[in-house]
């Protein structure tokens, strides 16, 4: 009795008459509001409860409802729309509630990654482990408030990973339907975190190879926000597995190129438009392609100032302004960002060749389109 009080069986979620409000039009709106209805009821009320844990699921459902693209959840409709998913009714509502999950796992994601890289500020407000370092400064507590914020965003990230779980277990679905998704999903959990891993471990170990930063990018970005999402949206309506191949491999691509124009932004972006402090990705660190292909192309070119401007940037947290102009000038000087731009022409090119083979029925078929030059071509 007492461990059904503690962990109550998995439920499914009933469909209401809002949630089947779904159009191919309406998306951002469509997920919001399923995200809602499932955050309001997720863990049990154990939050009500238990006063402190409130303070934890405040953060999250902060986190999760006050930003973000709903990327992950676009493509995964597309998928299932590609597939030849209804764009209404109990179905589509239900579709729309495995693609809102992916918010948690992109929450999971951001939060821990916020914390492995030392982040201050995402979407322009304090990261979760900053914000509860402050609580515990503040409050007067025992111990560091840097512990007890690195401890509070490990378990408020693994918290969004179990509900995304629940939400995707809880969808209003056959049964065949989700377990005929179930194999996409647990791929997916899986390689984002070898991903987060991978990311990690390049960092520690300086490995600067371009090879090393794609190979993170395909893991790591690529494989949870395109390509996976895409397929789980297919597998929901029943698609076979030519037509998912054709989407693995245009989501791959796309994936990548994401990644890569996410990487230009985190050394060139605008901080008013990105919520991000300028070269931050510098400041932490991160082995991108940009980073490795400026590193050989300085070597190769035998432009020793330039290859130490960038070597000085990357993973230094004291890093000036003029320290991050001068490796953004030895980034366009050695041609690594003409390099990393004419790749992403060449991933998004094959991707859409790629799709207009699949033959894909319409209107997903613009649709992806337009997907593939929002997600490659953005400024934020």
């Amino acid at each position: 009795m007492i461990r059904e009080k503690i962990y109550p069986a998995r439920e499914r979620v009933p469909v209401t008459t809002d949630d089947r409000r779904v159009t191919d039009t309406d998306l951002p709106a469509a997920v919001q509001r399923v995200l809602e209805h499932f955050l309001q009821r997720a863990g049990g009320g154990l939050a009500e409860r238990v006063e402190p844990f409130a303070e934890a699921v405040a953060a999250l459902r902060a986190f999760v409802l006050n930003g973000g693209k709903r990327l992950r959840p676009t493509f995964a409709w597309w998928g299932w729309r590609a597939a030849g998913g209804e764009a209404g009714g109990a179905k589509a509502a239900g579709a729309l509630h495995v693609a809102a999950s992916l918010e948690l796992i992109q929450a999971c994601a951001l939060i821990h990654d916020d914390l492995m890289d030392a982040s201050a500020i995402r979407r322009g407000a304090p990261t979760v482990h900053v914000a509860f370092a402050t609580k515990h400064e503040q409050e007067g507590w025992i111990g560091t408030p840097e512990g007890f914020g690195l401890s509070a965003a490990v378990l408020i990230g693994d918290l969004a990973l179990v509900w995304a779980d629940d939400m995707f277990a809880s969808a209003d679905l056959p049964v065949s339907a989700l377990e005929a998704a179930r194999p996409v999903w647990r791929a997916m959990r899986t390689e984002v975190l070898a991903g987060q891993y991978l990311d990690v471990h390049t960092q520690a170990t300086g490995d600067a190879s371009p090879e090393a930063a794609l190979r993170v990018s395909e893991l790591k970005t690529a494989a949870y926000t395109v390509a996976r999402p895409l397929e789980l949206g297919a597998r929901l309506a029943g698609a076979d597995d030519e037509l998912t191949a054709a989407l693995r491999s245009f989501g791959t691509d796309i994936g990548v190129a994401f990644q890569l124009r996410d990487d230009l932004l985190g050394v060139f972006g605008d901080p008013d438009v990105t919520g991000k402090p300028a070269g931050d990705d510098l400041r932490e660190g991160k082995r991108t392609l940009l980073v490795a292909l400026g590193i050989e192309r300085a070597r190769e070119q035998g432009r020793s100032g330039e290859e130490r401007a960038i070597a000085h940037a990357v993973g230094n947290a004291e890093l000036t302004e003029e320290a991050v102009q001068a490796a953004r000038r030895a980034l366009v000087d050695v041609g690594a960002v003409d390099a990393v731009e004419q790749r992403i022409t060449e991933l998004t090119e094959r991707a859409l060749a790629t799709l207009r083979r699949a033959d894909i029925d319409e209107p997903a078929a613009s649709e992806l389109i337009k997907l593939a030059h929002a997600a490659t071509q953005r400024r934020k």
